[in-house]
């Protein structure tokens, strides 16, 4: 199955590069593809997080009504996702699919030529930033260099985006997060081919963008949407209070 995805792959991409003419370009175009493919599947992703910032104050006062009844938990929070739509798991599924694309790269640029370049800025998209500074022309890994300083940027700027509505603690959190992942992806970037760091960053742009424009939008009509089925079907918590058992007296 996964030989027959990474021919599949190679056949997308060396379509595209007869019709554009350059390799770079059809990687480019390829990751414009799958994002659009994605679209839907983001913006249901974004209305799953919306819905999951409008139910945290009631999920969390069912844990701790159920603290010391874990099965019990377990059921009223399965409940209260039924009563308002949510899939804890929604907000995953778009990163899900671009994994493999992510990784069939790393095969896919073993079947392209070793001269397949990125016009004349990548002089291969199948070397890695590591190969062009040991060359010792550090002219030519200029633009290796940059590529992959943006591929660790670009992992950190769409988690800053997605702050702007979390409380104080939270957005440290996420922040301190998105530090340690952009620094962790960069020294990932440094090794790997110049074609997986041109789809991430070409993505993650895609991304930045489809936040700034449409995202904010969706998740505040989805938010909206949300509150409003929170007040219509608020999540009822059952609390059996045991019966206090009077005290022995004791015996004069």
């Amino acid at each position: 199955m996964w030989e027959w995805f990474i021919n599949f792959l190679t056949w997308v991409l060396a379509g595209i590069e007869g019709f554009v003419g350059d390799w770079g370009l059809a990687v480019i175009i390829l990751t414009v593809i799958v994002r659009l493919i994605l679209t839907p599947l983001m913006a249901h992703s974004t209305r799953s997080t919306a819905r999951m910032q409008v139910m945290q104050p009631k999920l969390q006062a069912i844990q701790e009504r159920y603290a010391d009844d874990p099965a019990r938990q377990a059921e009223e929070l399965r409940k209260a996702y039924a009563d308002m739509k949510f899939n804890p798991l929604g907000g995953c599924l778009p990163l899900l699919l671009q994994m493999p694309i992510f990784f069939g790269l790393f095969s896919v640029v073993q079947a392209v030529p070793a001269d397949a370049c990125f016009y004349n800025i990548l002089p291969s998209i199948a070397t890695s930033c590591a190969t062009m500074v040991q060359s010792g022309d550090w002219l030519a890994a200029a633009p290796y260099i940059v590529f992959d300083v943006l591929f660790g940027v670009l992992t950190f700027v769409p988690m800053v985006l997605n702050t702007s509505m979390q409380d104080s603690a939270q957005r440290t959190q996420t922040m301190t997060m998105g530090a340690i992942m952009a620094l962790m992806m960069l020294m990932f970037g440094w090794n790997v081919p110049a074609a997986v760091l041109i789809y991430y960053v070409t993505s993650s742009l895609w991304q930045v963008v489809q936040q700034r424009l449409i995202t904010v939008r969706v998740m505040e009509k989805a938010k909206a949407e949300a509150e409003a089925e929170a007040a219509n079907k608020p999540v009822e918590v059952d609390v059996v209070r045991r019966e206090k058992k009077p005290r022995p007296h004791k015996k004069s």
